[in-house]
């Protein structure tokens, strides 16, 4: 065979090799497809492969691929954009609450919420005990705190451009753990065979619970919070007396240790 083509074939191989392979598609299912990029769409990226015609073009959603090995070695990597940081830099990821109705009930409740990605925050909350309406001449005086991390519901399926409203609007669920302490006034009554008396003394009372709360929060103007919640799970509580109230939230008696949330906050939303 001629030296020029020898050279004409190495060059045609060479160029066959350079046109294709060149760039590599990584799946979510650890997949690699190596082929040449031709476009990227808003929502697909189309390819040609080295075995097919470069008349034949492909195309992969991007919602099935963690990324592009380009050539030169340049990277690119793709998101869900319902989950994309990237489209919520302009929303305000941190909210400062209290729990409306709380100092009708004794006590005045605060909360702290933070954003840590679309779809998960959490949320930490003091209460004072004692900081409110004594309807029951309790006397009460102590804390009670309590810490969770919600999972903010999203849609069940996906069109082009969706995202949440606001990273911290929607529906949710959110496992907690309380602990309380307070100090009260109880009343000890004794039968004496010809009746009875009463006996005013001050109890301390410990409590904690493990709960599953369930609630909506709305985001108004991305400045103003509505948060209505309720849980329900497992708790203990200590003292001779029975109440089954402990401010942030309720507890039943040893023989059925089960626990009760509920409450609207409001807050207001910073950077």
């Amino acid at each position: 065979m001629k030296p020029h083509l020898i050279l004409a074939l190495l060059a045609t191989i060479l160029f066959s090799t350079g046109l294709f392979a060149q760039d590599i598609i990584m799946e979510k299912n650890n997949n690699l497809i190596k082929c040449k990029i031709r476009e990227i769409g808003l929502d697909e990226i189309k390819y040609n492969l080295p075995e097919y015609s470069t008349d034949v073009l492909f195309s992969i959603d991007k919602d099935k691929i963690i990324k592009i090995i380009f050539e030169n070695g340049q990277e690119m990597e793709f998101q869900k954009e319902m989950t994309n940081p990237a489209n919520y830099i302009d929303n305000r990821k941190n909210i400062i609450k209290i729990d409306f109705l709380s100092p009708l009930t004794g006590n005045t409740t605060f909360a702290y919420e933070r954003s840590l990605r679309p779809s998960r925050s959490v949320e930490a909350t003091l209460g004072i005990i004692g900081l409110g309406i004594d309807e029951g001449e309790r006397n009460a005086g102590g804390v009670f705190t309590k810490f969770g991390y919600k999972f903010i519901k999203d849609p069940d399926f996906y069109l082009r451009g969706i995202r949440y409203a606001h990273i911290l609007k929607g529906s949710y669920i959110k496992p907690e753990i309380a602990l309380g302490f307070f100090n009260h006034d109880t009343w000890m009554y004794r039968d004496w065979g010809n009746g009875y008396s009463s006996e005013k003394k001050r109890e301390s009372v410990f409590s904690g619970t493990v709960q599953l709360v369930i609630g909506k929060q709305w985001i108004m103007d991305n400045a103003f919070a509505v948060d209505f919640f309720a849980g329900i799970g497992y708790g203990f509580s200590t003292g001779e007396s029975y109440t089954s109230y402990h401010y942030g939230y309720s507890v039943m008696d040893e023989s059925f240790p089960l626990a009760f949330s509920t409450g609207l906050k409001i807050g207001y939303l910073f950077k």
